[in-house]
């Protein structure tokens, strides 16, 4: 199938064509028609399958139909709610590109910046609107935005969104757009939570699905190696040498975690950048740049940062650390071996971690093989006895703690006689 056979305007096909696509990806297929239908749609799929496309193209099409009329001023007729900064950044940026023939304006809000320069933007009026849950709130509640003139509402990677714990700012949300609206809800997974959420939200919905959970799994070269926690950083060094390592996504599990990996990195002579929720906008932005440029060969990460980057052509995914949900560890190396290309995920794992491995090996059916052959081999084969916290008592059971007595210096008796002269 070609992108013409989906009934897109000329000027939505023109921008398609601009950005190198050519033939529409199975959620494309099977969610444009009824999105331009104005039906609900229901997709089940993962980042990188070209959702964003499939709920971008329809509303640019539906808005540009229906243009408001001459000196009117614009009100926002489409929302689209996402869970991350980034992920809300590059959705911007695709409806800005996919509508670079039409008329209409995208504006996009998210936190952790300045509102100012989002507000100005706001003023001026926007048809489409890409926003992060918890500052558009804040924004409708300082009386910024008026959703009741939206026609369509887009909530992508809704189990993100709830998992993050935007539930309640999500349903705040629901219940300022119109009842009478077209909703288009994409989910990589469908836990129940998100079923119910669906029940009350859509309305006779078109339901699609591509790429169940599991599926990179068969296509891409797993590697596992293990390794103590103190040599992790020279083993990722010692991979590193190796040119057919073009660029790589490296996770750790925390902030602290990723700047020290990439300092370590820049230190053996490795080009490499990490980002964060503590580092600003601007700072991931430009790193992000940087390494889709090949500027940069290695980009540490943590897991929420990586959410919505959206890399085409990654030679490498490695787990520095694993993670203790084994799904995340299918969406980390789900981000290589895209569109066709080959694809390798590597994993340390020390003793610490023995447990996430297995629930990892459950979840996708099979044992990642290992790698045995390398400079640092695991020698501590039995991990230490996790410590329980001690609980504090509850503060009515706790004794109060005497204020210390302040002691005064005692004067000095002044000498009996005459007062000193003054000079």
């Amino acid at each position: 199938m070609k992108f013409d056979q989906l009934k897109l305007i000329p000027p939505i096909l023109r921008a398609a064509a601009d950005e190198g696509y050519t033939a529409p990806s199975p959620i494309q297929q099977k969610a444009i028609p009824p999105a331009l239908e104005g039906r609900d749609v229901l997709g089940c799929a993962q980042t990188g399958t070209g959702k964003t496309a499939a709920f971008a193209m329809p509303i640019l099409q539906r808005l540009s139909a229906r243009k408001p009329q001459p000196g009117a001023p614009r009100v926002i007729r489409a929302l689209v709610l996402t869970p991350t900064r980034e992920l809300a950044l590059q959705i911007s940026d695709s409806f800005k590109a996919y509508g670079h023939y039409l008329r209409l304006r995208t504006a996009v809000i998210f936190g952790g910046v300045s509102q100012n320069p989002q507000v100005d933007e706001l003023r001026r009026g926007v048809d489409i609107l890409v926003a992060t849950p918890g500052r558009l709130n804040d924004l409708i509640g300082q009386g910024y935005i008026d959703l009741s003139r939206v026609e369509t509402l887009v909530l992508d990677e809704a189990d993100r969104m709830l998992d993050m714990g935007f539930i309640h700012d999500v349903e705040k949300i629901i219940a300022r757009v119109p009842q009478k609206r077209q909703t288009l809800f994409f989910s990589a997974t469908m836990p129940e939570s998100i079923m119910r959420l669906c029940d009350r939200i859509l309305t006779d919905p078109v339901k699609v699905a591509v790429d169940p959970v599991s599926s990179p799994v068969e296509v891409i070269d797993q590697r596992l190696y293990f390794v103590d926690k103190p040599n992790k950083r020279r083993l990722l060094v010692h991979l590193l040498k190796d040119p057919g390592i073009v660029s790589a996504l490296v996770f750790t599990f925390t902030k602290h975690g990723a700047d020290r990996v990439a300092r370590e990195l820049d230190k053996a002579g490795v080009e490499a950048q990490a980002i964060h929720g503590n580092k600003s906008q601007n700072a991931r932005q430009r790193a992000l740049s940087a390494f889709k440029a090949g500027e940069i060969r290695v980009l540490v990460a943590t897991d929420i940062a990586a959410r919505g980057i959206d890399i085409d052509e990654l030679s490498h995914v490695i787990n520095y650390d694993l993670p203790n949900i084994p799904e995340t560890y299918v969406h980390r190396i789900g981000r290589t071996a895209r569109a066709g290309l080959s694809g390798t995920a590597i994993s340390f794992c020390s003793i610490e971690e023995m447990d996430e491995l297995k629930e990892i090996e459950k979840l996708i059916g099979k044992k990642i093989p290992v790698v045995e052959e390398h400079p640092y081999p695991m020698e501590v084969f039995e991990a230490p006895p996790k410590q329980p916290r001690p609980q504090r008592p509850p503060r009515e059971q706790r004794a109060a703690k005497p204020k210390p007595v302040r002691q005064q210096p005692q004067k000095q008796q002044k000498p009996a006689g005459r007062s000193p002269r003054k000079h």
